[in-house]
C-alpha cells in the first residue's frame, strides 16, 4: 500500500476522496490536514485517520508518498508547493490553479521537485467518458465535429436557512460565484472533456455571459471552443438554472455529433446511446463521477512513472487557462444597460 494525506477537508473531500480513500485497498489514509479543527476531527474519527493535523509541517511529518488536495481553489498553489517541497506525489483538485500564470509555476515545481502532478478530473473515469472516448477514436459515428456539453444547475440553491430559521445566502454557492463563477469552478471538467475525447487542443474560443444574479461574474456561461481537428465544441454551465425556486431542476448533457451519427449521454433522463445508419444502441448508463477510478489510475501512475490516462498538471492549467479568460471576456463585454 501506499500512504496518502489529504489537504483540505470540506464538502467535495467528505463525500468523494475520503470514502473511497478509506476504502480502498491500494492506499492507506495515513494522514489529513485542515486549519478548521472541528472539521478536522470529525473527518479524523468518521475515516479511521491516525494523523489530523491542523499544522502543514506536522501532517508531512507524518510520511507520505502522495498528497490529494481537495482544499478550496486558492490554496491549492501553496498546498502544491508543500506537497513538492517534501517530495510527494501531488493529486490536486479541479480547477488546479486561478489562472494560467499559478498553473504553470505549480507544474514547475513538480517537475523541479521530481513528482508527478495531476489534476483531478474524475469525469474522464466514467465508465460512460470512457466509453465515449473509445467510440470516438473508432470512429463509430465518422468524424466527430459537433460537441454539446451543458450542465446547467443551481448550485445546491440561492438560499440556505440559518441557525433561526431565516433564509440567508447559501455560502457554498456564493463561494464559488467570488472565486469565479461556474465555468472556472465546474465548467473546467467539459473542457477537459472536449480535449481528451479528441485528442485536439483548442485553437480558439469565444464567450458570452448572462447575470441572473448579483456578481460580477456570469452566473450562466455559454462558450464556443474550436479545436485543431476543426471540430467545435459548445460549453453551456450555470449555477443560476432554478437557483431561487422550491422545485429545482438540472440538465446535464453530452451530445457528440458525427458524420456517421450521434452519441448521446443525458444524466436526468439515465439515457446513454449512438445512433448511426444501422440503428439504435442503447449503452450501460452510468454517472458522471468516478473518484473510484480515478485513485486506481493514480495509484497506477506511482507504480510506473506514467500518468497514463490520469490527467496532467498540463491539462489542469489548459482547462484553468480557458476557463478564467472566458469568464473574463464576457465579464469585458458585459453591456451596462
Amino acid at each position: 500500500m501506499k500512504r496518502i494525506g489529504l489537504m483540505g477537508c470540506g464538502k467535495v473531500a467528505a463525500y468523494g476522496h475520503l470514502p473511497v480513500l478509506h476504502a480502498s485497498e491500494d492506499w492507506d489514509l495515513h494522514a489529513i490536514f485542515d486549519p478548521d479543527a472541528g472539521r478536522l476531527a470529525e473527518a479524523a474519527e468518521r475515516f479511521a485517520v491516525p494523523h489530523a493535523c491542523t499544522d502543514v509541517d506536522a501532517f508531512f511529518q507524518a510520511g507520505l508518498d502522495a498528497v490529494a488536495i481537495t482544499s478550496p481553489a486558492p490554496c491549492h498553489a501553496a498546498n502544491v508547493a508543500d506537497a513538492a517541497r517534501h517530495g510527494c506525489h501531488i493529486l490536486c483538485e479541479k480547477p488546479l490553479a486561478m489562472d494560467e500564470a499559478e498553473g504553470t509555476d505549480m507544474v514547475r515545481a513538480a517537475a523541479a521537485a521530481g513528482v508527478m502532478l495531476a489534476t483531478g478530473f474524475d469525469y474522464r473515469f466514467s465508465p460512460v467518458s470512457m466509453r465515449i472516448r473509445d467510440m470516438v477514436s473508432a470512429r463509430v459515428i465518422g468524424d466527430v465535429l459537433s460537441l454539446r456539453l451543458v450542465y446547467i444547475w443551481n448550485c445546491h440553491g440561492k438560499y440556505e436557512r440559518d441557525a433561526g430559521g431565516h433564509p440567508v445566502e447559501q455560502a457554498r454557492r456564493a463561494g464559488r460565484m467570488e472565486e469565479g463563477g461556474p465555468m472556472v469552478d465546474c465548467g473546467v471538467h467539459q473542457i477537459d472533456l472536449a480535449r481528451w475525447w479528441l485528442g485536439s487542443e483548442v485553437a480558439r474560443w469565444s464567450a458570452a455571459g448572462a447575470w441572473v444574479d448579483d456578481y460580477e461574474a456570469p452566473d450562466h456561461l455559454y462558450l464556443h471552443m474550436d479545436h485543431e481537428c476543426g471540430a467545435h465544441s459548445m460549453v453551456e454551465i450555470s449555477y443560476s438554472y432554478c437557483h431561487t425556486t422550491k422545485e429545482p431542476l438540472k440538465r446535464f448533457l453530452y451530445e457528440l455529433i458525427g458524420t456517421e451519427g450521434l452519441i448521446r449521454y443525458d444524466r436526468e433522463a439515465q439515457v446513454f446511446e449512438v445512433r448511426t445508419p444501422q440503428g439504435t444502441e442503447r449503452l450501460p448508463f452510468a454517472g458522471e463521477k468516478n473518484f473510484a477510478g480515478m485513485y486506481e489510475a493514480f495509484y497506477a501512475a506511482l507504480g510506473s512513472g506514467d500518468l497514463g490516462d490520469l490527467p496532467s498538471g498540463r491539462d489542469g492549467v489548459i482547462a484553468a487557462k480557458i476557463s478564467r479568460e472566458a469568464t473574463n471576456a464576457a465579464m469585458a463585454g458585459r453591456l451596462n444597460l
